[in-house]
């Protein structure tokens, strides 16, 4: 298992990146008492995220939360979706991952898609599995961390700590970034129905 503090990071950045309930907010203090062992670039975009967070009212927290994630497809905090968009290849990358679940022992909690940015950073944090799927979809990340920038979002520090995590992008994720921000993913609208219901 991946030793030290990225685990702890990763843990963290999870927390912040989900919606701000009771029980997340609770664990406020426990990530603010952590964020000191973590290194700077990492640190400080959580340290900010968790500010923001002790500073707000719970109520308009959770409104802003639903607003920034729920209603606007750029800023999903579903990875494949960027790559993959509403076709058959989602449907695919959704049942990789959860494969990957399925080996390291672990179980998706509330209905979660295995792709769920929260939800793989709570993997990584467990298993040394996670980190190779947050570094496969880093075309997803950076695409999340520009609509989040352009809409002015404190969660894109969040998002910038995730980043911070993983290795420098290739030039061919550069490429594929560039790409997706002026073509936008593909659209089928099949193949996702065993995890989803036939939505997203």
């Amino acid at each position: 298992m991946t030793a030290g503090w990225r685990p702890v990071a990763a843990r963290a950045a999870s927390l912040l990146l989900r919606y701000p309930d009771d029980d997340v907010l609770g664990a406020l203090p426990l990530i603010r008492d952590a964020l000191p062992e973590l290194p700077g670039p990492v640190a400080e975009p959580l340290a900010a995220v968790a500010a923001h967070r002790c500073a707000g009212d719970p109520g308009r927290l959770r409104a802003a939360y639903v607003d920034q994630f729920d209603f606007r497809r750029r800023c999903s905090l579903h990875l494949t979706y960027y790559t993959c968009g509403d076709t058959r290849k989602r449907g695919e990358a959704l049942a990789d991952f959860a494969a990957v679940y399925r080996q390291a022992g672990l179980e998706l909690v509330g209905g979660e898609l295995p792709d769920h940015l929260p939800a793989v950073l709570d993997l990584a944090a467990a298993d040394d599995s996670g980190w190779p799927l947050l570094i496969g979809n880093r075309v997803g990340l950076d695409l999340l961390a520009a609509s989040l920038e352009r809409d002015g979002s404190i969660y894109r520090q969040a998002v910038d700590a995730v980043r911070a995590l993983l290795p420098e992008p290739a030039p061919t994720d550069r490429a594929a970034v560039a790409r997706l921000a002026r073509t936008g993913p593909p659209a089928e609208l099949v193949g996702l129905a065993p995890f989803t219901g036939g939505r997203l």
